[in-house]
């Protein structure tokens, strides 16, 4: 009995990496008022979070004031690369809105959203 309990723990363990979601890693922002960022996405408890973790401009990498801040929280997975409830800050503005976010292999579809009118980019993974 204790080998079949140990093998259905290993198979359920390996279950569920198998569905792990690809959501996590870096992720490459578009520029928004003349600089973009890398943004870290992992889970914070059930749901994922993301951090600013490198921040570019025109002449390169430099040490923004936002690194270490948190761009995007409590991202629920919907299924099928749909992340639903959470939200994102655009350091931009300041302002803080309900967010949406679509992964489509490297390609991960972001919005921000007040009512039924969301402004979008399109990030892409470094890693």
């Amino acid at each position: 009995m204790k080998k079949f309990a140990l093998s259905a723990a290993v198979l359920i363990g390996l279950a569920g990496a198998a569905f792990a979601d690809d959501v996590e890693g870096v992720w490459k922002t578009e520029v928004d008022d003349g600089s973009y960022a890398h943004i870290s996405i992992a889970p914070c408890g059930a749901k994922f979070c993301g951090v600013i973790s490198r921040t570019f401009n025109a002449e390169g990498e430099y040490k923004s004031g936002n690194i270490g801040k948190q761009l995007v929280w409590d991202m629920e997975a919907a299924g099928n690369g749909k992340y639903r409830n959470g939200k994102i800050w655009q350091p931009s503005t300041g302002k803080t809105y309900k967010s949406k976010m679509d992964l489509s292999g490297n390609t991960l579809k972001v919005a921000g959203c007040v009512g039924p009118i969301c402004k979008k980019q399109t990030w892409t993974r470094v890693k």
